[in-house]
């Protein structure tokens, strides 16, 4: 009588921590894609950081 709603309970945590485990696998590995990619791409020439001061 007890048996069924104790396996889905269990079933229903055991999935939602595969889903938290599946979406930050995939999260971390779209952050490193996104880090690569801007670090292979060179900035503008003219192109500065807002604050940097000039060398005079």
């Amino acid at each position: 009588m007890v048996l069924w709603p104790a396996v889905a309970l269990v079933g229903f945590l055991v999935l939602t921590g595969l889903v938290i485990v599946m979406g930050a696998s995939t999260t971390a590995r779209y952050e490193q894609e996104q880090r690569a990619a801007r670090a292979a791409t060179p900035a503008p020439a003219g192109a500065e950081a807002v604050g940097v001061a000039q060398a005079a």
